[in-house]
C-alpha cells in the first residue's frame, strides 16, 4: 500500500465505524472493496492487517450494539471475508473469535441490521470469499452459517435468495475438491459432513408440496451441473434423479421452467451426457410430460446438443412443429404437406392449449416462431428439413392475422378469430418467414411468400412495426431469389413482384405515420444498394414517383426520416437514377444541385442525424469518385471540412476525419503492385515530389482540421485525429525538403498556435500552410504519447486509491479545505 494511503486509512476507518457520520454513497466503499482485493490477491491479507491496525478495529468496533449504518456493516462483512481468504489470516482472526461473531448466530444474524438485504447480501458475500480452504469448511459447520444459507434460498429479496443458491453450490464444489475428486466411485455417503448435509437438504426440497422449494433447489443443481464438471457430479445425478423424475408424475408438473433448465444442464456436462445414467430417457420423459408451452424452450436445447440419439431429436423437432400442424390441419391445407412431419402424438393437447384462449395460443405461437428461427440457421438443425411445411403454416399463419385465410372446421374458426389482427403473431410470423428465405421451396409456395408480403405492404391495416418486418422480409426473398442466367438481373418471377410492389412504395412514402416513412426509405435504400445497376430495376424505378418523393423527404419534419431519405438520395444518385426536374421526364424545368441541397442540411438542420447522414454520403461519393465530386474534388472537400469543424455533433466531426483520410489517401496515393505475368517489366517512373503531392491537402486546409480534432473535447474525434496524422507522418517520413524550406520562425508559430488550442484557445486560424511547415510540426509533435494518453481511461488520476480515500473523507469534513481532491 502506498504511503499516502497509508496515512490516510485510520481516519477513513474511524469515519466508518461512527455511527454519526454517515457514508452516504455505495460506490465509493465497492471501490474500496475493488481495492483491498487488489491488495489482498498481489500480497499477504496477513501482513496487510499487522501493518494497518485500523482494519481490524473497524471489524472489532462494527460488532458493538450501535446504531451503524447497514451499509458499513455489509462492507465490513465482505472485507472480513476478503481477508480471511487465505488461511493464514483466517486462523489469525479465528484466535479473536472474530469471525464466528461476525458470521454466527452471536453477529448481525440476530439483530436489527439482519432485516435490511444489504446485510444479508454482505453476509453471503463475505461467506463466498471466505470459503476458499478447508479451514473455512469447518467454520461453516461450526458455527451454523449452512442452515443460514439454506433458509435465505427463500429470501424475499431475489438478489439475496440467488446469492444463497451461488454460495450453497460453491460450498458444495469446495467440499468435495479433496476426497470425491480422486475417487470417481465414492458414494454420497462417503462424502465429507458438509456436502451430505447440502445434498439431504436438496433431496428434502424435491420431495417438498411446496414449489418454491422444489425451484430452490432445481436452481442449485443447475447451477452446480453446469459449472461443476468433476466425476462426483456423476454419481450425484445418479442419486437424485429419481426424485427429478418424479416430479413428472405430478399434475401440473412443479416449476417446470427450472426442470426444464436442470435437465438442459445435465445434457450439456461433459461428465454426465457420455454416460449411461438415464439422462436420455429422462428428457424423453419430460417432452411428453410438459404441456406444449413449456415443452418448447427443451426441445429446443434438446436440438441444440452437439451429442443426441436420434429418436430423442426426432421427438423434440415433432414438438415443436406440432402447433405448426395444427394451424395446417384447421385450414385444410394438402396433406402432402403433412408427410414429412413425424410424431403427431400430443396433437390434442396442442390444439386445446391453441384453443385455450387468445393469450395461450398466441403466446404458444410466438415461442413456436422463435424457436424454430433460432433453429433454422444452425449446423445440427434437423435433417432432411421441412422447408415446404414451414413456409406454408408460416405464409397461413399470416393470411390467419390479415383475415384472408379459410377455415375449415370450427377449430380454424376460432384460431382466426385470436389472430385476426395480432401484431404480436404478425412480428414474429415475419420475423420467421425472413429467415426461411435461406433456403428453397416449391415456386407455388414461393409465389404464395410474395402474395402475402405484397398483401400486408399494400394492406392499411398493418402497424408500422409490422410493416417494417414485412419490409425486411422482402428484401431477404427478393436477395435470395435466383438470379436469371448469364445476368445478375432479378428473376422474372420476382421482377413482376417489383412492378407490383413500386406503386406501393410512394403510399408508404407519403404515409402520415413517420415510421412507416423511415421504413419504407430504409427498404428503398437497400434495394438501390443491391440491384441499382440492373436494367430491370432501374426500368422500374424511374417509372415511378418513388425518386421524386424521396427527395420531398429531404425536408421531412422528422429528423429520421430527412436521415433516411439522405441515405437515399445519395444511393439514387450515385446509381444514376435521380430524376431531376431538367430530365426527359421533367422538361423545361431547371437542374438542382443534389450536392448542394446536402450541403445545405449539413449546414442548417438542426438535428444530428440527417447532418450524419449527410457525411457518410459525401464520404461514400469522393470514395466512389462521384461525378458531382470529381468535378472539383478540392472545392468539394474543402466545403464539407469547413462546415463539418463547425458542427457540434462530435459524429459528424468524427466522419469528417473520415472523409479527410480518404481524400489523403487518394491524393498521396497507394502502391499498386505490378503483375508478375506482364511481358515487359515496369518502367520506374521517377517519382513525384512529396511536397506537390501534399500541396492539395494544404488548399483544402485538412491540417487546421485535423489538428482542431487532436484537441477535439469529444475523445472519439481526437483519437481519429491522432490515427489521421500517425498515417500521414508515416507517409512523410522518407521527405527531405530543400534547404531552407521549413523556416523555424513559421514552425514556431504554427507550434505556438497549437498549444494554444490545446489550452482551449481555438479562435486563431492557421491559414495556409506550406508542406514542409507540415511536415516539420508533424515530426516535432509526441503523436504516440498523445495516442497512449488518449487511450487511458479519462478519470485515471480520480479512480487513484489515495484520491477515493480522499474524496470519502472530505464528505465528511475530515479533511483540510486544501486536502480535498475535488475534480
Amino acid at each position: 500500500m502506498d504511503p499516502e494511503c497509508s496515512q490516510l486509512l485510520p481516519a477513513l476507518c474511524s469515519v466508518l465505524a461512527d455511527p454519526r457520520q454517515p457514508v452516504t454513497d455505495d460506490t465509493c466503499l465497492e471501490k474500496l472493496l475493488d481495492w483491498f482485493k487488489t491488495i489482498t490477491e498481489a500480497g499477504s491479507s496477513l501482513l496487510l492487517l499487522q501493518e494497518h491496525p485500523c482494519l481490524l478495529g473497524l471489524l472489532c468496533h462494527v460488532l458493538k450494539p450501535q446504531d451503524l449504518s447497514p451499509r458499513v456493516l455489509a462492507f465490513s462483512l465482505r472485507l472480513a471475508g476478503m481477508l480471511a481468504a487465505q488461511e493464514d489470516c483466517f486462523q489469525y482472526l479465528q484466535q479473536g473469535e472474530l469471525l464466528p461473531r461476525l458470521f454466527g448466530e452471536a453477529g448481525p444474524l440476530g439483530g436489527a441490521a439482519w432485516t435490511a438485504p444489504s446485510v444479508r447480501s454482505g453476509w453471503i458475500q463475505g461467506l463466498r470469499s471466505l470459503a476458499r480452504h478447508p479451514s473455512a469448511l469447518c467454520f461453516l459447520a461450526d458455527c451454523g452459517a449452512v442452515d443460514t444459507i439454506f433458509s435465505l434460498q427463500g429470501d424475499s429479496s431475489l438478489f439475496v435468495a440467488s446469492a444463497a443458491g451461488q454460495l450453497l453450490v460453491h460450498v458444495l464444489g469446495l467440499s468435495l475438491q479433496g476426497p470425491a475428486e480422486g475417487h470417481p466411485g465414492l458414494q454420497t455417503g462417503d462424502w465429507p459432513v458438509c456436502a451430505q448435509k447440502i445434498v439431504s437438504h436438496i433431496e428434502e426440497s424435491l420431495r417438498s408440496a411446496a414449489t418454491p422449494q422444489i425451484t430452490q433447489a432445481l436452481n442449485v443443481l443447475t447451477t452446480t451441473f453446469g459449472h461443476c464438471h468433476n466425476p462426483w457430479t456423476q454419481v450425484l445425478w445418479v442419486r437424485l434423479s429419481p426424485l427429478v423424475a418424479r416430479l413428472l408424475e405430478k399434475d401440473p408438473v412443479p416449476a417446470a421452467h427450472s426442470l426444464v433448465d436442470l435437465l438442459l444442464s445435465v445434457a450439456r456436462s461433459p461428465v454426465l451426457s457420455s454416460s449411461s445414467c438415464g439422462l436420455w430417457e429422462t428428457l424423453a420423459q419430460t417432452l411428453s410430460h410438459l404441456s406444449p408451452t413449456q415443452a418448447g424452450p427443451l426441445a429446443l436445447g434438446i436440438l441444440k446438443l452437439q451429442e443426441c440419439p436420434q429418436a430423442l431429436r426426432a421427438q423434440a423437432f415433432a414438438v415443436l412443429l406440432q402447433p405448426l400442424t395444427c394451424v395446417l390441419e384447421a385450414t385444410a391445407q394438402a396433406p402432402g404437406l403433412l408427410d414429412s412431419w413425424d410424431g403427431t402424438g400430443g396433437a390434442s393437447v396442442t390444439v386445446d392449449t391453441l384453443l385455450a384462449s387468445k393469450a395461450a395460443c398466441v403466446g404458444l405461437l410466438c415461442r413456436t416462431l422463435a424457436h424454430l428461427e433460432l433453429l433454422q440457421p444452425l449446423v445440427s438443425r434437423p435433417s432432411p428439413w421441412p422447408q415446404a411445411p414451414l413456409l406454408g403454416a408460416t405464409v397461413t399463419i399470416l393470411r390467419l392475422c390479415s383475415g384472408s385465410a379459410t377455415p375449415a372446421s370450427d377449430a380454424g374458426g376460432h384460431l382466426c378469430a385470436f389472430l385476426v389482427g395480432c401484431v404480436r403473431v404478425q412480428r414474429a410470423a415475419l420475423d420467421f418467414l425472413g429467415t426461411l428465405s435461406r433456403g428453397t421451396g416449391p415456386r407455388e409456395l414461393v409465389t404464395q411468400v410474395f402474395a402475402v408480403l405484397l398483401e400486408y405492404l399494400t394492406s392499411p391495416d398493418s402497424s408500422p412495426t409490422v410493416l417494417k418486418k414485412a419490409f425486411q422480409a422482402t428484401f431477404r426473398w427478393l436477395q435470395s431469389s435466383p438470379e436469371t442466367p448469364g445476368c445478375s438481373d432479378l428473376d422474372p418471377h420476382a421482377q413482376l413482384f417489383l412492378r407490383e410492389l413500386l406503386p406501393v412504395l410512394p403510399k408508404r412514402l407519403c404515409s402520415p405515420c413517420w415510421e412507416v416513412r423511415d421504413s419504407g426509405l430504409e427498404f428503398l435504400t437497400q434495394m438501390i444498394g443491391r440491384w441499382g445497376g440492373q436494367a430491370g430495376f432501374r426500368r422500374a424505378l424511374l417509372a415511378s414517383e418513388v425518386p421524386e418523393l424521396t427527395e420531398q423527404l429531404l425536408r421531412d419534419p422528422e429528423s429520421y426520416v430527412r436521415a433516411s431519405a439522405v441515405a437515399a438520395m445519395g444511393q439514387l444518385s450515385s446509381q444514376g437514377l435521380r430524376v431531376t426536374p431538367a430530365s426527359p421526364e421533367h422538361p423545361g424545368g431547371q437542374q438542382k444541385s443534389l450536392l448542394a441541397e446536402l450541403l445545405h442540411i449539413l449546414s442548417t438542420d438542426s438535428e444530428g442525424f440527417p447532418r450524419r447522414a449527410v457525411m457518410h454520403v459525401f464520404t461514400q461519393w469522393l470514395r466512389d469518385g462521384h461525378a458531382d465530386v470529381a468535378a472539383d474534388t478540392e472545392r468539394f472537400v474543402a466545403r464539407v471540412l469547413q462546415v463539418a469543424s463547425q458542427d457540434l455533433d462530435w459524429e459528424v466531426r468524427a466522419q469528417g476525419l473520415e472523409l479527410a483520410l480518404v481524400f489523403l489517401e487518394q491524393t498521396l496515393g497507394r502502391p499498386s503492385s505490378h503483375c508478375p505475368y506482364a511481358v515487359t517489366p515496369p518502367v520506374a517512373a521517377p517519382p513525384s515530389p512529396l511536397a506537390q503531392a501534399l500541396r492539395p491537402l494544404c488548399r483544402v486546409q485538412l491540417f487546421e482540421f485535423a489538428f482542431r480534432a487532436l484537441f477535439d473535447c469529444d475523445r472519439p474525434v481526437a483519437q481519429k485525429s491522432c490515427d489521421l496524422l500517425l498515417f500521414l507522418r508515416a507517409q512523410t517520413a522518407s521527405y527531405s525538403g530543400p534547404q531552407g524550406s521549413g523556416s523555424v520562425p513559421e514552425v514556431a508559430s504554427v507550434e505556438a498556435a497549437l498549444q494554444r488550442w490545446q489550452a482551449g484557445d481555438q479562435g486563431q486560424p492557421l491559414g495556409y500552410l506550406e508542406p514542409e511547415v507540415v511536415v516539420a510540426v508533424l515530426r516535432s509533435m509526441d503523436l504516440e504519447g498523445l495516442r497512449g494518453a488518449l487511450a487511458e481511461s479519462s478519470d485515471r488520476v480520480e479512480k487513484s486509491p489515495q484520491s477515493l480515500l480522499q474524496d470519502m473523507l472530505a464528505t465528511v469534513g475530515a479533511l483540510g479545505e486544501d486536502e480535498a481532491d475535488c475534480y
